[in-house]
């Protein structure tokens, strides 16, 4: 799975698509669990749009009180439209980009978690595939989350590099440009898993790029890169 990954700037995410409305707010360099980042979801009036939304499907603000904070920032494509956190959003094709320029995975190759990038081979950036929600804030107002789908990759050249070795191997879902629109579009939830498909391996690139150590990061992560 994603915990952490580096959103697309401003000026690029207005270069992938022909935008209907950009965000006017902005975004950190990096995401983690709850923090802001673009989205590209189909706007009411048919076009794409650019919404800052937060990371992780259900927000750590609307876990009610006393009930324990779980994880929502990836959806299981096998069960997404089985579990209360996504069926909803799946059954309701609320589907979405999610620009980016490379994202994070462990690597224990070295025996212990090393923190590696992976992106695009040209290094451009790049979308993946993710739901979005509409949240009611208590003054009344609308804010948006989100979670990126994965896929088993568990036969996945590149992909099968990451996690602790005795873990199933997850990849993200990145979807090719030329699709972009037909993603945005899909209103059927069956028509949409056929873009659920791995990348080609020739086309994407890894490299290390461990924390650096004085670099601010979300607490609930850190095992992740011991």
């Amino acid at each position: 799975m994603c915990t952490n990954y580096r959103p697309t700037s401003r000026d690029l995410v207005a270069e992938m698509m022909q935008l209907d409305m950009l965000a006017s707010e902005d975004w950190p360099d990096e995401t983690w669990k709850d923090y802001a980042a673009p989205i590209i979801r189909r706007g009411s009036s048919g076009k794409a749009e650019c919404l800052v939304a937060s990371y992780g499907m259900v927000p750590r603000r609307h876990i009610p009180p006393g009930v324990k904070p779980w994880d929502t920032m990836n959806a299981r494509t096998e069960t997404v439209s089985e579990l209360r956190s996504f069926s909803q959003a799946w059954h309701d094709s609320q589907v979405c980009l999610v620009p980016m320029d490379h994202f994070y995975e462990p690597n224990y190759e070295s025996g212990k978690a090393v923190r590696w990038g992976i992106g695009m081979a040209d290094e451009r950036a790049f979308a993946v595939a993710g739901l979005w929600r509409r949240w009611i804030e208590p003054d009344g107002s609308s804010s948006y989350s989100f979670t990126q789908l994965t896929i088993n990759a568990d036969h996945h050249r590149l992909m099968k590099r990451f996690h602790k070795p005795d873990d199933e191997k997850r990849s993200l879902v990145i979807i090719p440009p030329e699709h972009y629109e037909d993603w945005l579009g899909c209103r059927n939830p069956e028509h949409a898993r056929a873009f659920l498909n791995h990348y080609p391996v020739s086309r994407m690139r890894a490299w290390e790029e461990p924390l650096a150590p004085r670099q601010k990061v979300d607490t609930s992560q850190l095992d992740l890169w011991a």
